[in-house]
């Protein structure tokens, strides 16, 4: 069975990886990773042997057999692709519904709600345009390149998609560019050079403080920075190598010293440029940053 494309979704910093089944169209989710979610539980032996525990149990209750697949790859602990139990979407809410103690429900309310809400939308609607091609057809650094990208992914969500604003925002305290002076300064940015790994960083740190959109900001710059990267050196970011907490630190510091911010991506450079898991990896991660804890 051919997998078209790979995900990772986030449930209280606990990774739910999922496959695509191109010949079904629909995911497939490590049950492993759930059980891990659910438990709170990282070691990956633990959970293993609790879900083969829980099958066994569901077995004797008499609860429909949840049916899964031996046909899917994960990554092992020890770095290697191997073989593993995926559940579908419907499977995953008979294990919740049925986890012991009503542990999961917390777990189900999330599974249920992250691919209907805003955010699930708008990620299926990025996963698109990676694989659309649009990508290649853009002028990466520019304004209207960082509109298009908005534009996609949050069109038909959002009536301001790919629009600049015109009212001042703010967030945890920060003030971003006031919308009086945001054209001017979106001007200035598109004309910054862009040649080196510092001019780039710089760059995308400006863009930041200009926060040009009400809402989605860092998804669609973060994307507009990896298409930069791609043109200018040859190398894009592989978002997986930067924990949540020090990026958002590193960011919120940036506007003084962006020092953090640059080590941070320089120490997850990648050539992978062409590889589409690699951009479809880093949206995954995108739309992790912006959970709130």
């Amino acid at each position: 069975m051919t997998m078209s494309k790979k995900s990772i979704r986030f449930f209280n910093d606990h990774e739910v990886r999922a496959v695509w089944d191109e010949e079904n169209c629909k995911w497939w989710f490590s049950a492993v990773d759930i059980v891990g979610a659910v438990n709170d539980e990282a070691d990956y032996k633990k959970c293993r042997n609790y879900w083969k525990y829980l099958k066994g149990k569901m077995a004797k209750d008499g609860i429909q057999q949840v049916s899964v697949t031996n046909h899917f790859k994960f990554q092992a602990p020890d770095g290697k692709q191997r073989f593993a139990d995926a559940l579908d979407a419907e499977c995953v809410q008979t294990l919740a519904q049925n986890y012991p103690n009503n542990r999961a429900n917390a777990f189900l309310n999330w599974f249920t709600y992250s691919d209907n809400s805003i955010d699930g939308q708008s990620k299926k609607k990025a996963y698109t345009l990676v694989e659309s091609g649009l990508l290649d057809s853009m002028k990466p650094g520019t304004i209207e390149c960082l509109q298009q990208i908005h534009a996609y992914i949050f069109g038909g969500l959002y009536d301001f998609a790919g629009k600049i604003r015109t009212k001042t925002i703010w967030k945890d305290g920060t003030l971003f560019c006031r919308a009086e002076y945001l054209m001017k300064n979106l001007s200035i940015i598109e004309k910054m050079p862009e040649k080196t790994f510092d001019e780039i960083v710089k760059k995308y740190v400006e863009m930041n403080v200009a926060h040009p959109f009400m809402e989605g900001n860092g998804r669609s710059t973060r994307i507009w920075l990896d298409l930069i990267f791609k043109k200018q050196l040859k190398l894009c970011v592989d978002w997986s190598k930067i924990d949540k907490k020090d990026y958002l630190k590193a960011m919120r510091i940036s506007t003084t010293d962006d020092r953090a911010i640059k080590s941070l991506l320089q120490q997850a450079m990648t050539d992978k440029i062409d590889d589409r898991e690699m951009f479809m990896k880093g949206i995954d991660y995108s739309y992790y940053y912006e959970q709130e804890d």
